[in-house]
């Protein structure tokens, strides 16, 4: 009885390590750097963590939604990995700075060429995207992530309607309210202060300078005519004394 007991409460607590184990693993994700906005345009990370112990990861395939298709997508140079960009044509063109797009990227693809993703580590491989659908809230990109040993792991699971996780779970980016103001808002209002602040300075200027000049005009009217009042008066007297020499 001791000994079943015993192997009884050892299967419970192996099953409870493999309970919280399963959990705990990492998968495919991305985040934006600073906010993705309805919109606009935004860069991302796809972090990529590599959960084996025995091998390492070689290549990572990112699928861009087809329901939202992205006009401009841009990945960014990672030391050691070769990048492959995949398009597809679209069923609807897309209209964009008065622009008709009538392809969009479908896939990226990471390969290693002098890297990899070692056991313990992980990588981050950065996009930058856009313009943002404006009537979504969030985008699924599926996600495939391939080892040196030929084991392929498919991220692509979408999340539930309960918002429960699923087992392989794909990177979901959640989008953020659009600006009101637009794209730039904040930097065309700085310059509209900027043009401001200069228009009043160069007013203020102005009549600075305008007062000047009338004070300093002022002055010198006054100085020349106290001026040629000392000399009105010493004709007059110079006039008085040469009478009086003359009288005398």
């Amino acid at each position: 009885m001791k000994l079943s007991r015993i192997a009884l409460a050892g299967g419970v607590a192996a099953s409870t390590v493999l309970l919280i184990a399963g959990p705990a693993a990492a998968h495919v994700s991305v985040q934006p750097v600073g906010e993705a906005a309805k919109g606009g345009y935004a860069t991302l990370n796809f972090k990529v963590p590599n959960e084996r112990d025995q091998a390492s990861t070689v290549k990572l395939e990112v699928n861009f939604p087809a329901d939202h298709p992205l006009s401009s997508v841009t990945p960014q140079a990672v030391p050691g990995w070769k990048i492959a960009i995949s398009k597809s044509k679209l069923d609807k063109p897309l209209e964009v700075h008065g622009k008709k797009i009538t392809e969009a990227v479908s896939k990226v693809t990471w390969t290693a060429d002098e890297g990899e993703v070692a056991p313990g580590y992980f990588q981050q491989f950065p996009v930058s995207v856009g313009a943002l659908p404006e009537d979504a809230d969030q985008l699924v990109f599926k996600a495939i992530q391939t080892y040196d040993n030929k084991e392929v792991v498919r991220w692509i699971e979408e999340p539930t309607a309960g918002g429960e996780e699923p087992d392989s779970p794909a990177p979901v980016l959640k989008l953020t309210a659009a600006a009101e103001d637009g794209h730039g808002g904040a930097a065309d209002d700085a310059e509209k202060t900027d043009d401001h602040k200069a228009t009043d300075t160069d007013a203020s200027a102005k009549e600075s300078s305008t007062a000047a000049s009338s004070s300093t005009s002022d002055t010198t009217a006054r100085t020349l005519g106290i001026i040629g009042i000392v000399i009105g008066i010493g004709g007059i007297a110079f006039g008085v004394l040469a009478g009086r020499r003359r009288s005398a």
